[in-house]
C-alpha cells in the first residue's frame, strides 16, 4: 500500500486543470484502479472533457479521443482489415480502441449498433474483428461523457450499456471563489497544456493489483448483497440492479479503501460508492418520479434501511 503519495500526486494534477473537484478526480481514480468504466454525465461547460485529457496526460499511457456522431460506424472504433495491394493480403488497421484510456466523447450522439461496439472491450478487455480476436493494452478504460439535457439528435444508451460502467459521476457547478480560480488560470493560457505526466504505466498495473489483495469480510460481502438486493424488491423501482453490479460495488469498495491507504474493506467504503454505482443500474416507476423522487432519492432511503454489520470485520 505505498502508492498513496502517487495517487495524491494525480488528483492535485488534475486540480491543476480542474478546480476544486477532487472528489470527482478519486471516483474517476477508483473506476481505473478497480479496472471498471465511467459514465460522465453532467451539463456541458462543466468539465466533464477536460478532466479525462488532464487525467490522460497525468499518467504514462496511451490516449485515444473517439467523438461519437450520428456516422460513426463501428469499425472506426475497433479497426478495420484493409487488403495490401503490394502482398494480396488482408492487413488489419487498429482503431482508436487500441490504447489505454479511451475518452468516448457524447456517447450518446451515436447509434445503438456503434454504441454496442464497445461491450465487448469494456468487458473482456478484447475486440473481435472477422472472427479475430485482438486483446487490449493494459490498463483499460473507457470514460465516456454525456449530456443529460439534450434529446434530439441523441440516442439513449441501451441497458446493457449503462451496466457496463461501474460508476456514473456527475461533476457539478464551482462555486464562486472556484470560478473565480478558473478564470485567473485560463486568463492567459490553458494549464492543460503544461501538465506532465507523474505515475507511470507500470505503477497503474501494480495498484491495480495491490486493489485486487484489499481484504474484504464475509459480512461486508453480505452487506453488498443485501443493499444491491434491496433494489430488487422495492414496489418504486421497476428493474433493480444486476449480479454485475454487486461485483462492481465489491471492488469500488475495495478501490476505495486502497486510495484511504487501508488494506481492507469497512462498511463506509460500500457506502461512499453506492449511489454512484447502482444509480444509472436501477428505473423507477413514471408515477414516483411525477411525485418529486429519484434513484438518488431512494438509494438514500435504501442505505438508511439496510442493517450495517458490527465491528470486528478485519484481518
Amino acid at each position: 500500500m505505498g502508492y498513496r503519495a502517487k495517487i495524491n500526486d494525480i488528483i492535485q494534477n488534475v486540480g491543476e486543470v480542474i478546480v476544486g473537484k477532487e472528489e470527482v478526480v478519486e471516483k474517476v481514480l477508483i473506476c481505473l484502479l478497480s479496472e471498471g468504466n465511467a459514465l460522465l454525465e453532467d451539463v456541458p461547460g462543466v468539465g466533464k472533457t477536460m478532466l479525462i485529457k488532464a487525467l490522460a496526460k497525468s499518467l504514462g499511457c496511451d490516449f485515444s479521443r473517439i467523438q461519437f456522431t450520428p456516422d460513426l460506424l463501428p469499425s472506426d472504433i475497433t479497426g478495420v482489415n484493409i487488403l495490401n495491394p503490394k502482398t494480396g493480403e488482408f492487413e488489419f488497421k487498429f482503431g482508436p480502441i487500441m490504447s489505454n484510456i479511451i475518452l468516448a466523447d457524447e456517447i450518446n450522439r451515436t447509434s445503438p449498433k456503434t454504441q454496442s461496439s464497445l461491450l465487448e472491450a469494456m468487458e473482456e478487455k478484447q475486440v473481435t474483428v472477422d472472427n479475430k480476436t485482438y486483446k487490449l493494452q493494459e490498463p483499460f478504460i473507457v470514460l465516456a461523457t454525456q449530456n443529460p439535457i439534450e434529446y434530439e439528435g441523441t440516442f439513449p444508451l441501451l441497458e446493457a450499456q449503462l451496466d457496463r460502467f461501474m460508476m456514473k459521476i456527475s461533476i457539478g457547478y464551482p462555486n464562486e471563489d472556484e470560478e473565480i480560480m478558473i478564470l485567473r488560470r485560463f486568463k492567459n493560457k490553458n494549464p492543460l497544456f503544461e501538465l506532465k505526466e507523474v505515475v507511470k504505466r507500470e505503477e497503474i498495473l501494480k495498484m491495480q493489483r495491490e486493489v485486487k489483495e484489499v481484504y474484504i469480510d464475509d459480512k461486508i460481502e453480505r452487506y453488498i448483497v443485501s443493499l444491491v438486493s434491496r433494489t430488487r424488491n422495492r414496489e418504486e423501482i421497476i428493474i433493480g440492479a444486476s449480479p454485475r453490479a454487486s461485483i462492481h460495488l465489491l471492488k469500488a469498495s475495495q478501490a476505495k479503501a486502497y486510495i484511504n491507504d487501508r488494506d481492507y474493506v469497512t462498511p463506509d467504503d460500500v457506502k461512499q460508492v453506492f449511489i454512484e454505482v447502482i444509480s444509472h443500474r436501477i428505473a423507477i416507476k413514471p408515477e414516483i418520479k411525477l411525485r418529486g423522487y429519484s434513484e438518488v432519492k431512494i438509494l438514500e432511503e435504501i442505505l438508511s434501511e439496510v442493517k450495517v454489520p458490527g465491528a470486528k470485520l478485519y484481518v
